[in-house]
């Protein structure tokens, strides 16, 4: 694969890159190494998947991946995960990111997967960390965090060491591509700030899109019905895209139309299988796409109906997520012992 090839895998899909030429530089000299981290927090869902799909893409085009299972951060995050959790949902993440990179055509154990309290707890980061809370002000520490962290008049301590901990993930990990949400931009803009006076260089940062909640807006962990979750059976996913804000024409804030175009057209493309919209004859017949835009381009004109995309989209996300359900579900015990709330007794 040339080195055209391997940089639109990469960039395909993505929110930003920063930079695009430290990006070919990096692919020119080799096989660069990129890692994502997650901290074990709620249960993850397909807005989770169309960012863990992107790694399959970092694979092929001969990345080194390190998935960081950040269980530490998970607790200083305003305790999202207590401490008694965070070992049963570290190993559910595990599980689950693997399966999803399988799904997505990708080899899970081309990936190296780490957790935080591997390394997090060493003395070595641990002088590395002080030195980091020495020179970093509060409000910069906040402002890095300002869109990950859950923020209030009077912060916890942990919000703000955790966007120098992330950034410090960086070095210890040796990764030379930081990736994420667009929403950790602030704080990978601080790691490429303080990293070169810390014995590391500027990482390049790619940064996966956001996607809108089924609902319209933000996802929300609250919402159950702002995402499909990877254990929702088919009938539960039909009914969450059934029911999802997807108003004929209308592409802001469609987060059935975004799901299609960052999750469903890269797997089914890398498949080489179109999308297809099955239609009744008296109706026009089935659609096929080979391309997103197609899609979009019917749904702006109405002769794509929104019921018609919905039925589709579920079918798709179903058939894509069953394997990832099926490897979750056959730990029980595991899903009771992460989230009692939800599958205890």
């Amino acid at each position: 694969m040339d080195r055209a090839d391997r940089l639109d895998l990469v960039t395909r899909h993505t929110a930003e890159v920063v930079t695009e030429a430290e990006l070919e530089s990096l692919l020119a000299e080799g096989s660069p190494s990129a890692y994502i981290g997650y901290a074990p927090t709620g249960e993850m869902h397909i807005g989770h998947f169309t960012t863990m799909r992107k790694l399959a893409d970092f694979l092929r085009a001969g990345v080194d991946v390190t998935v960081l299972v950040a269980d530490l951060h998970a607790h200083l995050d305003d305790e999202k995960s207590p401490f008694e959790l965070l070992d049963a949902r570290s190993t559910y993440y595990r599980i689950a990111i693997e399966g999803m990179i399988d799904a997505a055509g990708g080899n899970p154990e081309e990936v190296e997967f780490v957790r935080g309290t591997d390394f997090e707890l060493d003395e070595e980061y641990a002088l590395e960390l002080y030195r980091m809370l020495a020179e970093t002000t509060i409000s910069r520490a906040q402002r890095a965090a300002s869109e990950v962290v859950r923020e209030s008049e009077s912060p916890n301590l942990g919000g703000l060491v955790y966007p120098l901990m992330q950034s410090l993930d960086v070095k210890a990990l040796e990764a030379d591509i930081a990736y994420g949400g667009i929403d950790q931009r602030g704080i990978y803009m601080l790691s490429r700030e303080i990293l070169p006076d810390h014995g590391w260089t500027e990482p390049v940062c790619v940064f996966a899109p956001l996607l809108a909640g089924l609902q319209g807006g933000k996802q929300s962990a609250s919402d159950p019905s702002s995402a499909v979750y990877l254990t929702d059976d088919d009938e539960t996913v039909a009914s969450k895209i059934d029911d999802a804000y997807c108003p004929m024409g209308e592409t802001e804030n469609n987060g059935v139309l975004e799901y299609v175009e960052y999750l469903l057209f890269p797997i089914l493309a890398h498949r080489g299988e179109p999308f297809v919209v099955e239609r009744p004859e008296k109706y026009g017949g089935d659609l096929v796409y080979e391309d997103y835009a197609d899609v979009e381009a019917d749904f702006l004109s109405e002769d794509l109906h929104p019921a018609d995309l919905k039925s589709a989209a579920s079918t798709y996300i179903s058939e894509v997520i069953a394997p990832v359900r099926e490897r979750l579900l056959d730990r029980p015990d595991l899903l009771r012992e992460a989230y009692p709330e939800r599958y205890g007794d």
